[in-house]
């Protein structure tokens, strides 16, 4: 007899005596997660991904986990979200002026009229003491405010300074011939 002779008579007798066959079998409930079966639940899908080799090749496998031994961070998560996106204006403002104070004056010298110099100066003076003013804790605020008439002073002589410098490369640049240039018909040989 045939395996499909088999099954068929197989059927017929369990429908003849009221049993439902193999396929017919109401399917079993879903599992529900509850804190007893959790823990099963989590180990038996982390073994089935080591089964189908979902962790293998994984970046960094083998290499000890940054920062073990250190002290201890609770925001250790945050501070990482921070440099990996490479975030920057999140902080608390006694912070963020401290960074911006150091920067300033390359900022200023990227402008180009002193109208603009005078705003960005009171702008950022306005923010200092802004910033003295919280009452919502915090670091202190350590940043001094800048004198606008001085800093005006320094970015002008910056500035001759800086075309002094070009001035005196410009005849440089001026005495070198230009390269002759082939068209693109020619080969070179």
């Amino acid at each position: 007899m045939s395996d499909a002779m088999n099954n068929a008579a197989r059927y017929r007798a369990q429908r003849d005596a009221g049993e439902l066959p193999e396929s017919e079998q109401p399917a079993e409930a879903p599992m529900v997660l509850n804190a007893q079966n959790k823990s099963e639940f989590v180990e038996t899908a982390i073994q089935l991904a080591i089964r189908q080799g979902v962790f293998d090749d994984l970046p960094g496998a083998g290499k000890p986990l940054e920062g073990l031994g250190t002290h201890h961070d609770p925001d250790w998560w945050i501070r990482r979200k921070i440099e990996t996106e490479n975030l920057s204006g999140l902080g608390p403002p006694a912070l963020m002026l401290r960074v911006e104070d150091r920067g300033l004056d390359d900022d200023l010298d990227q402008l180009g009229r002193e109208e603009d110099v005078r705003s960005v100066l009171e702008d950022f003076n306005r923010r200092v003491i802004e910033a003295r003013r919280q009452l919502l804790g915090g670091p202190p605020v350590v940043t001094k405010t800048r004198d606008v008439d001085a800093e005006v002073a320094a970015w002008r002589e910056r500035r001759t300074a800086a075309r002094a410098i070009a001035d005196t490369d410009a005849p440089e640049r001026a005495d070198a011939q230009p390269r002759r240039r082939r068209g693109w018909w020619r080969r070179s040989a």
